[in-house]
């Protein structure tokens, strides 16, 4: 089976994952997470390609990013990647030991509305839904924390919004997300879907031929009104 088609279009809107392999760290220490950040700012530097949130765990990261030409989220994102991996296995002379990430990154197209909000704080609060800090801006490695830096820490890695920040941000990204919206959110994460109103849903998907992200994997049931398969006469 090939691979899934990947949305990768110029002023689009992406939520980007990768994790470990096997779920693994592939940060162990703080100067990890700070030496990932300084190959995002040369990836910055290098391919035509916006971070607008983020967020780096122990064993996986989140982004929210913005190609300005077609396929550049992907070139940004293979190239930060191969980056990481070759130059962790330097730094704990583990070259030859497998590979770091579980493969490739998965993503999916967010709609420019109150969606591309909820996105951002699911990708935000990642180290307070899990219990890591307190509050969600106390965790260093992410653009929350970041965006409230005045003027930004280096090195410098966000771009603007493409439509203006809710008032009072940093306490919308402290409040949990509804069940639904973390449904919803991790339905796309797996499916690669859409994630915004269904006319726009519909739409996106039938011009970047993700239609088939919007359906259930696997063989559709019989149903009772199918008529049985006649038997051969013997």
């Amino acid at each position: 089976m090939g691979r899934p088609k990947r949305a990768d279009e110029a002023g689009g809107i992406y939520h980007a994952l990768n994790r470990g392999n096997a779920k693994s760290d592939i940060f162990h220490k703080p100067e990890d997470f700070d030496a990932f950040e300084r190959i995002l700012a040369e990836g910055l530097e290098r391919y035509p390609c916006r971070i607008l949130a983020y967020q780096l765990m122990s064993n996986h990261w989140h982004f929210v990013l913005s190609p300005t030409e077609d396929g550049g989220m992907s070139q940004f994102l293979g190239w930060v990647t191969l980056t990481h991996t070759m130059r962790l296995h330097a730094h704990y002379g583990t070259s030859g030991e497998g590979h770091i990430y579980q493969g490739r990154f998965k993503s999916f197209p967010v709609e420019d509305d109150d969606h591309f909000f909820t996105v951002c704080r699911y990708a935000e609060r990642n180290a307070q839904r899990a219990g890591m800090v307190e509050r969600a801006e106390d965790w260093k490695w992410g653009s929350l924390s970041r965006w409230l830096s005045k003027p930004e820490r280096e090195p410098q890695l966000l771009s603007p919004w493409p439509i203006a920040r809710l008032p009072n941000w940093c306490e919308r990204v402290n409040e949990a997300l509804t069940e639904d919206e973390l449904k919803a959110v991790r339905w796309c994460v797996k499916r690669g879907a859409p994630y915004g109103s269904e006319p726009w849903v519909e739409t996106t998907a039938r011009r970047l031929d993700l239609e088939s992200t919007l359906r259930p994997r696997g063989r559709p049931k019989k149903t009772n009104h199918e008529s049985p398969k006649p038997k051969k006469e013997s």
